[in-house]
């Protein structure tokens, strides 16, 4: 990357992060985790949150504005946790500017803002990915191997839920279009996700639900449909909270992951005709390290894509979860303000 004399693979990642908010509070101490990786910058449109972030988190740089970042040469990857609407235009200013990424899910607001990024990080040759930090847990990581194995012959239907009681205000980010609100991109992208991992890109999608006085969709129902008969039903909710449970059903058994699935400690593993047994594998530290650490091995292979959370995975379900938006009659759109 320009400015950079050392190869990737011989010195630690240098990381930076942009939009220091809630999800980046959580993600910051995760660093420490990782071996091979340096928490080294953070920029947000306020110098003044951008410092308070840095001071709280020992980070040496902090950017009012997301030039400074782009321009960094200390800088290797950025972790992107703004907004959804805002995703698409730091994503391409950064990709242009050679910085890896890892774009907080869902990973843009619209599915032409996410191929935009896809289609410049290809050509570019540079690393882009998606932040589904469940695919990266060791509970998934294991389950995958069972599935891999025939555990439980081959995966039929996927049972997801994923809900909160969030009381309605117009004034909250969840309920404002504008910033991307709206049970879909912030809750369905998970249960989505976990479906499509197991059983692919669906040739229907059904959904009810309805909206909020502000017109984001305050919960939904989907019912995901395979030319084989194949299905997921996935729940998502602002309004009434929900286990947060996932169910894998295969020909030989099932494997039930744990509360909340979208980040779990444990599962159950059901083979027919033996007992259950359960598995507890919890993360490093709160689970985001295990994303990052796929990231840091992906660039010092020299990959510009990850084979466990690839773009065309992230294109499939940015699909679903749209598709489903506009059949309940609402439309995101990509925030063309912002000055990167």
């Amino acid at each position: 990357m320009a400015g950079v004399s050392t190869p990737i693979a011989e010195r630690p990642v240098r990381w930076g992060i942009v939009g220091p908010g809630r999800i980046a509070e959580s993600v910051a101490p995760d660093f420490a985790h990782v071996d091979g990786a340096e928490l080294v910058a953070v920029a947000s449109r306020s110098q003044q949150r951008a410092q308070a972030f840095a001071d709280r988190h020992g980070i040496a740089r902090a950017y009012g504005g997301y030039g400074g970042i782009l321009g960094d040469d200390e800088v290797d990857a950025l972790y992107i946790a703004t907004p959804h609407p805002q995703h698409e235009a730091i994503a391409l200013a950064s990709i242009a500017a050679g910085k890896a990424v890892l774009v907080e899910k869902t990973f843009t607001a619209t599915l032409a803002g996410a191929q935009r990024v896809v289609d410049l990080a290809r050509q570019e040759q540079v690393f882009a990915m998606e932040a589904m930090w469940t695919r990266f847990q060791p509970v998934l990581v294991k389950i995958r191997e069972l599935v891999a194995e025939g555990a439980i012959g081959e995966v039929r239907q996927v049972q997801a839920d994923l809900g909160v009681d969030r009381p309605y205000d117009p004034s909250d980010r969840l309920f404002d279009l504008a910033q991307g609100g709206g049970a879909m991109l912030d809750l369905g992208v998970y249960v989505v996700s976990i479906a499509q991992h197991f059983l692919g890109e669906p040739t229907s999608v059904s959904v009810s639900g309805s909206l909020a006085p502000t017109g984001a969709d305050r919960e939904a129902g989907l019912l995901l449909g395979y030319e084989d008969g194949r299905a997921a039903a996935l729940l998502m909710s602002l309004r009434n909270p929900t286990p947060g449970a996932a169910r894998l059903h295969g020909t030989k058994g099932w494997i039930e992951i744990h509360p909340r699935f979208h980040h779990p400690k444990s599962f159950t593993l059901g083979r027919t005709g033996a007992e259950p047994e359960t598995f507890r594998l919890p993360p490093l530290g709160v689970g985001y390290s295990h994303e990052l650490i796929e990231v840091n091995e992906c660039l010092r292979a020299g990959r510009t894509e990850s084979a466990v959370m690839p773009l065309a995975d992230t294109l499939t379900v940015q699909r679903i979860l749209n598709g489903a938006c506009e059949q309940l009659g609402v439309f995101h759109r990509e925030d063309e303000r912002v000055a990167v």
